[in-house]
């Protein structure tokens, strides 16, 4: 089988999902990097449902640096994991103090309390800085090796793979396209190939399953 040329095969997919907004709505990168954090093994539809509250009540990091868990706690106690998060947050707010001075990039995001590479990747794109890695989410995870640009089941190694096969323009966008494309079309049970913009390139496709 001839090798498939994947930054040609997924020009379709960055051209149909390019700029799309990530599902979290959020209206600033301080309220972005507060919905990050509290997304990790949550969905971000419960992350939207409380956050107008959440930040009605914290508005800014200045605010944020200096609640308390005791404070924070009614805002987001129906999240998973609730307990750790409102400490990372804290620490975040006690470290970043100002909206201003929230960092945009990997080394220094990653040096947060709650943030890994996923949720930095989330942040720099939402901020429109230069990607330096690509967004790996649950959703990646299971199409990236489906489709066969990548493999394996670790979220770190899939991300090095894709970062080996994309040229890094791209990788920005490529993440979140494959995202998308998990959300919308590749479902993990019968994936909508019709819609499929990668269908042509995909190893799951041409497997004929």
């Amino acid at each position: 089988m001839p090798k498939t040329n994947w930054p040609s095969a997924v020009k379709p997919l960055l051209k149909k999902y390019k700029g799309k907004p990530h599902p979290l709505e959020y209206k600033n990168i301080y309220q972005l990097v507060v919905m990050v954090v509290l997304s990790a093994q949550d969905s971000d539809k419960n992350i939207n449902k409380l956050a107008p509250d959440l930040f009605k009540a914290f508005p800014n990091m200045k605010a944020l640096a200096r609640a308390d868990e005791e404070a924070l706690f009614p805002f987001i106690r129906k999240v998973r994991n609730f307990g750790n998060k409102t400490k990372w947050l804290l620490q975040i707010a006690q470290t970043v103090k100002d909206d201003k001075k929230i960092p945009l990039t990997m080394e220094e995001l990653t040096a947060l309390p709650g943030i890994g590479r996923k949720s930095a990747n989330v942040i720099m794109r939402g901020a429109g800085v230069k990607a330096e890695g690509v967004i790996v989410d649950l959703h990646v995870v299971r199409v990236a090796p489906r489709i066969g640009i990548a493999a394996g089941t670790d979220p770190k190694k899939i991300e090095k793979q894709i970062m080996e096969t994309i040229p890094g323009k791209d990788w920005g966008e490529i993440g979140m396209a494959i995202s998308f494309l998990g959300r919308e079309t590749c479902r993990p049970t019968n994936p909508d190939h019709a819609k499929c913009v990668v269908r042509e390139s995909c190893a799951f496709f041409k497997t004929g399953k």
